[in-house]
């Protein structure tokens, strides 16, 4: 599906489609971006839609106080327990769900993804693991309904130039046929938004 094809937000027609986004992106995103970013990620709160992010600086964080703002609900897959707390350190166990460290699928299914994964090092392996929840939910079987993110090549399935973690999730992403998002093309950013607000 391309991104101008209707209203990809929340949707639930596929029962193997969950009603989350996953909100990623690069630790540089520019900040008019980030601005962007969490007023899409408020518009979508306001209408149901569950955040999937990571905590990273960046895009994460951007779509995470959006959704925060929008009083919406998170799931905040975490490589090891207290990152980047500072981020996330206020929230409303209500409405942010929080996963400590990815499961031992999670490291399996990165690996699988991953074209160099016996030369990450181990902090990274974690990252990369996270990221595969962010893509497929808790149980890692529960695509989200998008990808929203921002890579500086503009990618859309992972391959070319950016961020490894985003490139990751990206990949997996494309496996499942999960529609992307990338804020760095201007058709894209036109229609998330609008299908954030419409």
């Amino acid at each position: 599906m391309a991104a101008s094809d209707g209203d990809p937000a929340c949707r639930e027609e596929n029962p193997h489609r969950s009603k989350a986004y996953a909100g990623i992106g690069s630790r540089g995103t520019p900040p008019g971006v980030m601005a962007v970013i969490e007023s899409v990620a408020a518009a979508f709160a306001r209408r149901g839609c569950v955040l999937r992010t990571g905590a990273s600086p960046g895009a994460d964080q951007a779509f995470y106080r959006g959704a925060r703002a929008g009083e919406g609900a998170v799931e905040l897959y975490l490589p090891w327990p207290g990152f980047e707390a500072d981020a996330w350190a206020d929230a409303d166990p209500a409405r942010v769900r929080v996963m400590p460290r990815p499961t031992p699928r999670a490291y399996e299914l990165a690996a699988r993804f991953h074209p160099g994964w016996a030369e990450v090092a181990e902090d990274q392996r974690h990252l990369l693991a996270r990221d595969t929840h962010q893509v497929l939910g808790a149980d890692l079987a529960s695509p989200a309904s998008l990808v929203a993110c921002w890579t500086p090549d503009g990618s859309i399935d992972g391959a070319g130039e950016g961020a490894d973690g985003t490139r990751q999730a990206l990949r997996i992403a494309h496996h499942w046929g999960i529609v992307v998002f990338n804020l760095a093309r201007a058709d894209h950013l036109r229609a998330l938004t609008q299908a954030a607000t419409g």
